[in-house]
């Protein structure tokens, strides 16, 4: 048995391969690390330079608008309740953390779902990746992401955006396969070109499908970004590390609503969006 380990040491051939990618890609890292670190602060700034409660109202405003009115008095009231406990400056940490991490695994994955869409050998390829991604457990993204960006918000990113990837991908996939047939042979018989029918028929047919994607992303990203408050990303999940090490039962637990309440908002917001594109689309053809 041990000499089967040795032979088939796949915990040693990773270190190996992590090892060299910290000793030679380096700048590489560097790169990303600057980028992300960048787009981070500009939300951020974004998010805390105005009042806690002009926020709170834009806030409110756009839930109302988006999505049903109880949604915008609800996320008034939850917001207000975040400020008052204290946690306003953590929880915009922590949607910073999650609209950097939405947004570029939004950039990566809807177009390899449309890559995978357009060739069979790339979807058959990337399908046992993706279950690879989604059912490794979480906590293992944060020891390369460690390893390659060092302690602070940027892997705490890096591992969110590679957990939540995965939605993105396959409902992008999806959706563009799942477009009527008789769409594609109607935009061909009009001489559209392949990039045309791309942009103009098969991606907006889609848009319902990729948007349930975007919505799946964001609730996989806020549940990471808590878990990566272990690695010093900040936000909420630091409070709530805090709240189990020193068992401060109390900070713990409004800690806890606060992720709750901002996972409600952008969970009914972006639903929203998804049923509002569906509805401009009419009923799907038979």
């Amino acid at each position: 048995m041990d000499k089967l380990r040795e032979i088939f040491n796949i915990g040693g051939a990773f270190e190996a391969v992590i090892n060299w990618l910290t000793e030679n890609m380096d700048g590489v890292f560097d790169a990303i690390s600057l980028v992300i670190r960048t787009v981070l602060s500009g939300l951020n700034t974004l998010l805390t330079f105005p009042h806690p409660l002009i926020m709170i109202a834009i806030f409110g405003a756009l839930a109302w608008w988006i999505a049903k009115r109880w949604v915008g008095v609800f996320t008034i009231i939850g917001f207000l309740l975040i400020y008052i406990m204290g946690l306003w400056s953590a929880t915009m940490d922590t949607l910073g953390l999650v609209i950097t991490a939405v947004i570029i695994s939004m950039a990566i994955g809807i177009p390899l779902g449309i890559w995978a869409s357009k060739n069979d050998m790339v979807e058959r390829v990337i399908r046992p990746i993706l279950d690879f991604m989604q059912t490794l457990p979480a906590f293992v993204y944060l020891i390369p992401a460690v390893l390659f960006f060092r302690l602070g918000p940027v892997p705490g990113i890096v591992a969110t955006l590679i957990f939540s990837l995965p939605p993105a991908v396959r409902l992008t996939n999806l959706g563009i396969r799942q477009v009527p047939t008789e769409i594609k042979e109607a935009c061909r018989s009009f001489g559209a070109t392949s990039s045309q029918m791309l942009f103009k028929a098969e991606l907006p047919v889609a848009l319902p499908t990729i948007m349930a994607g975007v919505n799946q992303t964001i609730m996989l990203a806020l549940s990471m970004v808590v878990i990566s408050g272990m690695i010093g990303a900040g936000g909420l999940g630091n409070e709530v590390l805090k709240g189990i090490t020193q068992l401060k039962i109390d900070l713990g637990f409004e800690s806890g609503i606060s992720i709750v309440i901002l996972a409600i908002f952008l969970d009914r917001v972006t639903q929203a969006l998804g049923e509002s594109t569906q509805k401009k689309q009419g009923p799907p053809s038979k």
